[in-house]
């Protein structure tokens, strides 16, 4: 019996949580909507698309990113002693194994001050959506011609979205263009820290509109995996290395060793990129050629930050209507999620 594009996505998702773990960008299109940014109490609705990849078995893609202290920097336009951030890919998300988390892993059974750098050292995930924003309870300063908006989803969110795809009444991929659904993303807080634990798809199903329609047909939709940073090469898997190492080390980051390729962060006023306006986000060139020029993804949320950099290459236009692989995706996410469970 042929697959539906819903159990297809089940059996994608099912595949990859069988599988064993391994032993900002400011794209000057202003694209990523910071929800993170909407008052407590309010809800954004959004409309997600398809990933323009033909190929993509979801309608995101995962992006992990590591995360290096160090004790200031040394040389560039901004030297200090105060304490700055480096993001930098992690590599397993490309199939590669990741120096970082293969010197850490035996750590964590260490206890201690060695479980503690393991935890500080591991990697952090976040998923990028693109699609419409339908209702914002927030004004923009700027908002961007092409109304097809990029979306970083922190885990918990994600959470909720991958859930809801595993209940079988959802029947048709909320992608589609004639029978999918709107998500409400709702803030509220917990403590100390942002909570979006409401959020919820819509109950009634929404056929996109004339104008979204021609949105799509005039602009196309982003190929997501290029906003997961460029595949380092062996060469940039070693710098990564070196640096973690300089980090670990409590050693100042060196501007000229690594500053080609890498900008660290800081103190807005005080350090690293201090007079930059996208201080609190990395650039991060994640392959070491002159040739790659770098692109910071803005973060999910200001309290969860996990920034890093994706490649300048030049976005995929897709303007084809999934409709008939939705149901085949929405399989393929439900069955690897029951196996995340188990």
């Amino acid at each position: 019996m042929t697959m539906t594009a819903a159990e297809k996505l089940r059996a994608h998702l099912l595949e990859q949580s069988e599988r064993k773990p391994r032993s900002s960008q400011s794209t000057g299109d202003n694209a990523s909507y910071p929800f993170w940014n909407m008052p407590e109490g309010t809800t954004a609705t959004v409309r997600f698309l398809p990933d323009a990849d033909p190929n993509s078995p979801t309608f995101w893609v995962t992006r992990e990113v590591i995360k290096l202290k160090f004790a200031g920097q040394v040389g560039g336009d901004y030297p200090t002693e105060k304490q700055v951030v480096v993001t930098v890919p992690c590599v397993d998300m490309f199939g590669d194994t990741c120096p970082i988390i293969a010197e850490t892993r035996p750590w964590w059974k260490q206890g201690g001050d060695k479980e503690a750098l393991a935890r500080e050292y591991y990697k952090k995930k976040s998923y990028i959506f693109q699609g419409f924003v339908v209702n914002t309870p927030f004004e923009e300063p700027s908002v961007p011609e092409n109304p097809i908006r990029r979306f970083v989803i922190n885990p918990s969110i994600f959470d909720i979205i991958k859930t809801s795809l595993m209940n079988p009444e959802m029947e048709d991929l909320p992608t589609d263009y004639v029978g999918g659904r709107d998500f409400k993303i709702a803030k509220t807080r917990k403590g100390d820290y942002a909570n979006y634990a409401n959020s919820t798809w819509s109950f009634r199903t929404r056929a996109l509109n004339e104008m979204e329609n021609v949105a799509i047909e005039q602009y196309g939709l982003w190929n997501l995996s290029e906003f997961r940073g460029t595949r380092p090469d062996a060469d940039g898997i070693e710098m990564i290395r070196q640096m973690f190492h300089d980090s670990l080390a409590g050693k100042p980051f060196d501007f000229d060793a690594y500053g080609k390729f890498y900008r660290a962060y800081g103190d807005r006023n005080n350090a690293g990129n201090g007079n930059d306006p996208d201080a609190t986000t990395t650039v991060t060139a994640t392959k070491p050629t002159p040739s790659v020029t770098s692109r910071v993804l803005e973060d999910e949320d200001s309290e969860v930050s996990e920034s890093s950099a994706v490649s300048s290459s030049s976005t995929s236009a897709a303007t084809k209507k999934p409709t008939t692989q939705a149901s085949d995706i929405l399989e393929r996410i439900r069955k690897k999620t029951l196996a995340d469970k188990s």
